[in-house]
């Protein structure tokens, strides 16, 4: 596990955070590796939600461009070396998308490269007005990867898509917002406050339909309709034998709040 790579349990929440605020957390091999291995972690907690940040005034740097300078000087060949990054890299994306848990990107500063794919790779990405995410391999004579190429078209179109890529522009919170890369903008006084009021609402949710909710959305997009509909039928079904549902409905019939504790 990287020392880089925080992890909390919360109220129901599990916070990974990359931190190393001073180099605007910028991520190796070991970086990965660390989030990843959290992400599998938080599997077997009793958390509803994920939550995946960077410390201080940025989300991350992207890729640590010193680490691999360390990698090439080493003993390892640089195609392996990168080869291994890759990898840790997309397991870090597939971890995110299929994780069954909702994972929350709070990105309060720059995301970019690597950190951009990332960021909108979380199901609910949260940005402040000093965001600012950039696809920016191209600067470095590279193409892309984490998963870019599978997110960012689906969020933006195909042309855009092209365009952010190929010019490896940075947009700043508003325009990502305005492009549906992020769910919501909000001022950077009261990031933590109303990022976190998202958070909680979604903590406090019944955790087992959270989890059909987002296998039904992520399947849904490439399903056809009868498939979605089928898929939904199968799903719904199961979250109807819960404690969950049989609680909920007791409690909204007493004009009571409803709490959920994943039976």
């Amino acid at each position: 596990m990287s020392d880089r790579i925080r992890t909390a349990e919360t109220d129901g929440v599990v916070t990974i955070t990359m931190d190393d605020p001073e180099r605007m957390n910028p991520l190796s091999r070991e970086d990965y590796l660390g989030i990843y291995d959290a992400l599998r972690a938080a599997r077997t907690t009793d958390a509803t939600c994920v939550v995946l940040e960077g410390a201080g005034e940025a989300f991350s740097a992207g890729f640590d461009v010193e680490s691999m300078g360390e990698g090439a000087g080493g003993d390892e060949p640089l195609h392996e070396n990168v080869g291994e990054i890759r990898r840790h890299e997309h397991s870090v994306v597939q971890e995110i998308i299929t994780h069954p848990l909702p994972v929350i990107g709070k990105i309060d500063g720059p995301a970019v490269g690597d950190a951009a794919g990332f960021a909108i790779a979380c199901d609910i990405p949260l940005a402040s007005e000093r965001t600012k995410i950039g696809f920016s391999h191209v600067r470095f004579g590279l193409s892309m990867d984490c998963g870019i190429s599978y997110v960012l078209p689906r969020l933006v179109g195909r042309g855009l898509a092209m365009e952010l890529a190929m010019t490896g522009r940075i947009v700043d919170g508003e325009r990502a917002n305005e492009l549906g890369l992020v769910n919501h903008v909000f001022p950077t006084d009261e990031f933590e406050t109303r990022a976190d009021e998202i958070v909680e609402t979604i903590a406090s949710g019944p955790p087992i339909a959270l989890e059909h909710i987002k296998y039904l959305i992520r399947t849904g997009q490439t399903a056809s309709l009868e498939a979605a509909l089928e898929n939904e039928a199968a799903r719904q079904t199961i979250v109807f034998d819960t404690e969950d549902y049989e609680h909920a409905v007791e409690a909204l019939q007493n004009d009571e709040k409803p709490t959920f504790e994943g039976r």
